[in-house]
């Protein structure tokens, strides 16, 4: 790991720069999405200040864990395994014998997971039985509890987002770089995406639909079960264009 400067002579650090800035804005999607949502429990005037401040929390975050790599690489090692092989061979993962080997990262993954899908069933009861409507008051009045909740999720996404630099890139600046890009391009278009999401009910199910799914895939890649998330997002994305076109029909024919 190194700081030399010059090397941002060579085109293959801008070609690892953009790479990385892209794949943080696309792993940046369900962090925007759960700050949105939780945002949307306050007062309107509050919503643009804890985005920001949950994603400039994200920023700050992830540039500490970037300055303590090897302490975050270090988390890797396993901690425990879990006598899960049965589990493991029904699912088809190869090394199914050995059980999975719990390691400091994969605590923070599967803790995270739990509270993803604790939170995100949480609010879809909610929305369906109409329960947040009596809360509405009490719950808008509360600003840091909801930068609380930000803020564990940030630490949970940071730690994916790491591992993901580490794996493209092994110099500390080009990452630190890619982060800020990435965060400065979500703030940008955060307030865009969180007015979409609250103003329309459906979105919202969609959402935290997504969550859930996001949730469990940190579980599983907690526990060593690797998930390909690229069929996640493809799945999401096809589900939000018919979801999208939905919309449209319906503003078309209450028009009429």
């Amino acid at each position: 790991m190194n700081f030399d400067y010059h090397i941002f002579s060579e085109a293959s650090t801008w070609i690892s720069l953009l790479t990385l800035t892209f794949l943080e804005i696309v792993l940046g999607v369900d962090n925007i999405i759960f700050i949105s949502i939780v945002a949307g429990k306050l007062p309107v005037a509050k919503q643009r200040k804890a985005r920001l401040v949950g994603l400039a929390l994200a920023l700050v975050m992830r540039i500490i864990l970037l300055m303590f790599l090897s302490i975050i690489i270090g988390l890797t090692a396993p901690i425990f395994t879990l006598p899960i092989e049965s589990l493991l061979q029904s699912m088809g993962v190869a090394n199914a014998a050995d059980g999975a080997g719990i390691s400091g990262k994969d605590l923070i993954l599967i803790i995270g997971g739990f509270f993803l899908l604790a939170k995100s069933t949480s609010e879809i009861h909610g929305k369906v039985e109409g329960i947040h409507n009596e809360k509405e008051v009490k719950v808008k009045s509360k600003f840091w509890p909801v930068i609380m909740q930000i803020v564990l999720v940030d630490m949970v996404f940071s730690f994916d987002s790491i591992l993901t630099a580490v794996g493209l890139t092994q110099l500390i600046l080009v990452m630190i770089i890619a982060v800020i890009i990435s965060i400065l391009i979500m703030m940008q278009f955060s307030g865009a995406i969180s007015n979409v999401i609250n103003k329309h009910p459906t979105l919202q199910m969609l959402a935290l639909a997504f969550l859930i799914l996001i949730g469990f895939t940190l579980i599983m890649e907690g526990l060593d079960i690797h998930i390909n998330k690229a069929f996640i997002y493809v799945a999401v994305l096809f589900s939000l264009s018919v979801e999208l076109i939905n919309i449209r029909l319906r503003k078309k024919n209450s028009s009429h």
